[in-house]
């Protein structure tokens, strides 16, 4: 494996991205070092387009029969980083804290990779904007700059601060749930807090709520499914002595199947709307980002991992269904694919400001992805 000799510069890309994370659809930054890295490699076999803050390039293939797809994600988290990085993030109150760092790095290194060794068929590679929201995958798909350049399959991976560097993890079938955010404004009376029966205190209304929505997941959804709701933020009133007439709930839903998120919501509806008459306030709601779950393709599933048992450098796992969200899942809506976890032994996980990725895993994984593409490019079409 050619690349895998000079795996170095990718590790090099990796913390120079990681020095400059963005939020969605604000990757100006990222999007420029990205072009800048993929323009300095010889242009014969490549055609780059860029999509919003996105970029979309094509390998050309030797004698391409189909056009087999990898995706990697751009955006960073509004998190203030606390690693003992010496390139630590030079955009205060952002970090790559879900490795979309390392993702961007190996999927620089699959593109050079079959710039230098081409295969016989199509490479293309999606460097996507907005997977923590507002969710860049559905627009992307439906972008005019893909709609020819469309690969007929499609793999991603996303770091696993629980697994070793070295290993490699996913499953046939649901890897990632269906996610939904969740907003609630409460809207009542503020008043002086010694005189609340003259006000319509928002506070307690919230209160009430957090602890009613937890009977959702206990007593409407079958227990042999799974379904989460986390309430992560709540702001309400002013001041200690002012009865709140406003307050605000943010948090996340993520199910197993679509159609425990349909009933989540329908009951999440119903208790606004007690709510309102109960309290005599009103609720508003909305959902945000909502993404499909991760449905990997069985076959394809089951033919990648019985490949890397063979050929892969990593270990492979078959792991059990998580309850994190990727819009990825909107790819696999449409093109049959699959995504992986690779493992980067860190003991703070994804999301966490002091999240350390093993540095190992870039070189696991371009091994992989390109070993990979490289058999399937070679089998009938």
């Amino acid at each position: 494996m050619g690349m895998a000799m000079d795996v170095s510069r990718f590790v090099t890309a990796r913390r120079e991205l990681h020095r400059i994370p963005e939020p969605g659809f604000q990757e100006f930054k990222t999007q420029a070092y990205l072009l800048d890295s993929i323009r300095q490699l010889p242009s014969e076999r490549l055609d780059i387009h860029t999509w919003k803050t996105g970029i979309i390039v094509k390998v050309k293939g030797k004698a391409p029969k189909r056009r087999l797809g990898f995706r990697s994600d751009m955006d960073g988290l509004p998190i203030e980083e606390d690693t003992t990085y010496p390139f630590r993030s030079e955009h205060p109150g952002h970090m790559h804290a879900c490795g979309h760092d390392m993702h961007m790095a190996i999927g620089l290194g699959v593109l050079t990779h079959f710039v230098m060794e081409p295969m016989d068929d199509d490479l293309i590679v999606l460097f996507q904007p907005a997977e923590e929201g507002p969710g860049g995958a559905k627009p992307m798909l439906e972008a005019p700059e893909l709609q020819d350049l469309m690969p007929e399959q499609i793999i991603a991976l996303h770091i696993a601060p629980e697994y070793k560097a070295g290993v490699i993890a996913t499953r046939p079938g649901i890897l990632f749930a269906n996610t939904s955010e969740l907003f609630i404004d409460l809207y009542g009376t503020g008043g002086h807090a010694a005189r609340p029966h003259q006000a319509n205190d928002m506070v307690i209304a919230a209160a009430q709520l957090v602890g009613q929505l937890q009977t959702i997941i206990a007593r409407n959804i079958d227990p042999i499914d799974s379904a989460v709701i986390t309430i992560g933020k709540i702001e309400g009133g002013t001041k200690q002595n002012i009865i709140a007439e406003h307050a605000r709930l943010e948090g996340t839903i993520r199910t197993l199947s679509a159609e425990s998120m349909a009933r989540i919501k329908e009951r999440i509806e119903a208790m606004l709307r007690g709510l309102e008459t109960a309290f005599e306030c009103r609720a508003e709601w909305n959902y945000g980002s909502t993404y499909r779950q991760v449905d990997n393709d069985a076959e394809l599933t089951r033919e990648f991992m019985d490949w890397a048992e063979e050929h892969s450098p990593a270990e492979i796992i078959e792991c059990r269904e998580a309850m994190t969200g990727e819009d990825f899942g909107f790819f696999l809506e449409k093109l049959p694919g699959f995504m992986f976890w690779l493992g980067v032994d860190s003991p703070y996980g994804l999301h966490h400001a002091k999240l350390e990725p093993d540095e190992r895993a870039i070189e696991t994984a371009i091994q992989t992805v390109t070993g990979y593409l490289e058999w399937k490019s070679g089998q009938p079409g």
